[in-house]
């Protein structure tokens, strides 16, 4: 009853809980925090200093004591109290304009496909400790499905690739259910730790993963460019521990993250092997849809088509395609209630015709 009431006077938000980024959706207002998934705490007082972007400004810069990292791993709870104190923190910002002391609101939460009933417990149980009254859960390439507004619900086959920070998300979806699915642990992580292994092993420069992310978005591809690019890498000299700087390419970048891409690609086309005829037919017409921040690797839609046979585009504003689709879950919680999963939902959820296992 007290849970009822403080709704009241709380927001319905959703919440893509991603390894790199976390967005919050508010029903009525749209996307009103889009900050990265990073915590700074003080282990001698065991506080936590800074969340989001200032904690993100802290990586690698700071004393021995305070630790900046990610609560979340390959899109799954590691550290269960500081994403619960990162989700409060979150809930409470959306709150702070308004009356409601302790805020109460219905949150839908984007998850990976195929994570264990342990890992979608930690998420619900994370989310109600931070202060949820009623907690939703929904797969992530569903999730973007609807946010991309592809035909969920009808008797159609959509095909949909989200690459995200930690993991990428294959599904074919029908009927408002995943009928085929893949979950990979190569997203652009995995690239950024390519580029850094590139380095020490080439260049016997040692980067850091910041820097390898801000290399990656300058000059990075996974298709040959038109005009070449060039980037100047900076870390420090293996051999010397002197500051290096070495001018590197697109061909070179590329060939660093080639690996990572094939198994991506490799995944793509094995889940259209694993799909049945009548969908493979559909995706042929429709297309497959990347969505994620991976997604805006350079020339990757270009290489997925040339590989698969299947017209491939990105998603317009791929990185917000996920919290985008909670929100519309959020306005229409009754008519969409067969795309959730959860413990609380598992006798709606649908059946998954065919899993891939994971690589």
């Amino acid at each position: 009853m007290l849970n009822k009431l403080l709704g009241i006077f709380s927001k319905d938000i959703g919440i893509d809980l991603g390894t790199a980024n976390t967005l919050v959706y508010v029903r009525g207002k749209g996307i009103v925090i889009n900050e990265p998934s990073v915590v700074a705490i003080n282990q001698k007082t065991e506080k936590i200093v800074a969340i989001g972007s200032e904690a993100k400004k802290m990586v690698g810069r700071t004393p021995a004591y305070i630790v900046a990292s990610r609560p979340l791993v390959e899109g799954v709870i590691s550290d269960f109290e500081v994403t619960e104190e990162m989700l409060r923190y979150f809930i409470q910002k959306v709150h702070q304009e308004t009356f409601s002391l302790f805020p109460r609101p219905r949150v839908v939460v984007g998850i990976p496909s195929e994570v264990t009933e342990v890992e979608r417990r930690a998420v619900e149980d994370a989310a109600k400790n931070a202060g949820a009254r009623e907690v939703y859960l929904v797969e992530e390439p569903m999730a973007s499905a609807i946010g991309v507004r592809l035909p969920v619900q009808e008797a159609v086959g959509s095909m949909v690739v989200d690459i995200g920070g930690g993991t990428s998300d294959i599904a074919v979806i029908s009927l408002g259910g995943i009928v085929v699915s893949k979950n990979l642990r190569i997203a652009g992580d995995k690239l950024n730790d390519d580029i850094i292994r590139f380095a020490r092993d080439e260049h016997k420069l040692l980067l850091g993963e910041r820097t390898a992310e801000d290399i990656k978005i300058a000059i990075g591809s996974a298709y040959q460019l038109e005009e070449a690019m060039e980037v100047t890498m900076r870390g420090r000299d293996l051999i010397t521990g002197l500051p290096k700087e070495v001018v590197v390419d697109d061909s070179e970048i590329r060939r660093a993250m080639r690996h990572s891409i094939r198994t991506l690609v490799d995944a793509i086309k094995g889940t259209i092997e694993a799909t049945p005829p009548e969908l493979v037919a559909d995706i042929m017409h429709r297309g497959i849809v990347l969505v994620g921040g991976g997604s805006l690797l350079r020339g990757l839609d270009k290489l997925v088509s040339e590989e698969t046979g299947i017209t491939t585009r990105v998603a317009e504003d791929p990185l917000t395609a996920v919290v985008r689709g909670t929100g519309i879950i959020l306005e229409d919680i009754d008519g969409l209630e067969n795309v959730l999963v959860g413990s609380e939902y598992r006798r709606e959820a649908p059946v998954h015709v065919s899993n891939i296992s994971r690589i």
